[in-house]
Order: C-alpha cells, then structure tokens, then sequence
C-alpha cells in the first residue's frame, strides 16, 4: 500500500523536474531571442548612425577653401600673384569654384622697365583622375593697368582660358597643399605674356 504512492510521489517529483528543465531551457530560449532582437535593433541603430555621419560628412565635405600663391620669373621678367578661392563638390571628382586674384609683375626686359598692379577674378572647374592629380580649366578676366618709366597707361580687361593640371598632397587632416601648371589658350592682345609663358601656382586647400 505504501509502494503505490511511494511511486507516484516519485513519477510526481520526475515530472516536475522535467517541467522545471522545460521551462529553463524556454526561459533560455527566449531569453537568447530577446538578446539577439535587441542586439540586433542596436546594429541596426549604429548603422544607421554610421550612414548618418557619413552623410553630413559628405555634405560637409562639399565646400573647400583655400588660396595659393602664383609666380613667373625668367631673368628680368617677375610675377607674382595671391590668389583666395572656395570650391564645391559637385561630385567627389569634379568640383567648381571660384577665385579672386590680385598680382604685380615687374618686367625689365626692354629698356624702360613695366610694372603691373592688377585685379580681377575667375571661374575654375576641377577633375580628380586620381587622388593626387587633377586636370584644371579656368576662365579668367583681369584687369590690367601698365606704368612703364614714369608713364601710366589705361587699365585694360583682359580674357583667359587657362588649361593645365595640377598634383596635391594631403599634409595632414583635411588639408592639401597643391602645385599646378596652367597655359593660357586665348592669348588675347592685350595680354602682358607670352604665349609660352606657364602660370605656377603653389597652394594650400582645405577640404578639396
């Protein structure tokens, strides 16, 4: 008589043990799916933090400034030119913008010697082929005013289409520093160069 609940008593604890395990293991289970939903809904978060940032990077990144120093010398013959500009991203290879330029050449080459003070401004377009080196177009209008001895002329405005290229180096941060070589392909009369003569510019740019 005393076998039978003695039996049943122990069916009863195995079962409950049983139970127990189930529920642990579920308990577990779900316990693994609430971390994994919840791991993965802050993946999902940081990825879309990650593109955010990116993208106000890249929104940032668009606008560049900077500015350069132009010269030419050939024996008695000295230009040199400041030159700010800002530039936008109109893709991460091919950017415009703009630039202000004021130079002063002096040219001992004849008898009497020239000095220039000029002004002017210009539209550029820029094309990354890769990362160091880019090809530039230019349109330029200047103003020029000669004094030649003790003689002052009339101030001309004068018409470029400068064609070249150029080859930048990241220097640290955000900031290039940059070297080109431009022709003038107008040569318009009333330019004070020569048709062989380069314009150098060196430069620092931030953001470009």
């Amino acid at each position: 008589m005393y076998l039978c609940p003695a039996i049943k008593i122990q069916i009863r604890n195995h079962n409950k043990k049983q139970r127990d395990y189930t529920m642990k293991k579920l308990l577990i289970f779900f316990m693994l799916i609430a971390f994994s939903f919840s791991l993965a809904q802050e993946t999902d978060s940081i990825k879309v933090e990650t593109k955010t940032t990116e993208k106000n990077e890249y929104k940032q990144s668009k606008i560049y400034y900077g500015g350069g120093i132009g010269f030419s010398f050939w024996g008695d013959y000295f230009r040199i030119s400041i030159e700010p500009m800002v530039g936008y991203k109109f893709t991460p290879k091919l950017s415009g913008g703009i630039k202000l330029v004021y130079e002063y050449i002096n040219d001992s080459r004849s008898s009497l010697t020239t000095t220039w003070h000029n002004y002017g401004g210009s539209l550029l377009l820029r094309y990354r082929i890769i990362p160091q080196v880019y090809a530039h177009a230019e349109y330029a209008y200047m103003s020029y005013q000669a004094t030649v001895g003790d003689h002052t002329g009339d101030r001309n405005w004068v018409p470029f289409l400068l064609l070249g290229g150029g080859y930048s180096q990241l220097i640290g941060g955000n900031t290039w520093a940059y070297v080109q070589i431009l022709f003038d392909v107008i040569q318009d009369d009333d330019s004070p160069y020569n048709t062989s003569d380069p314009f150098i510019s060196l430069g620092v740019s931030v953001g470009f």
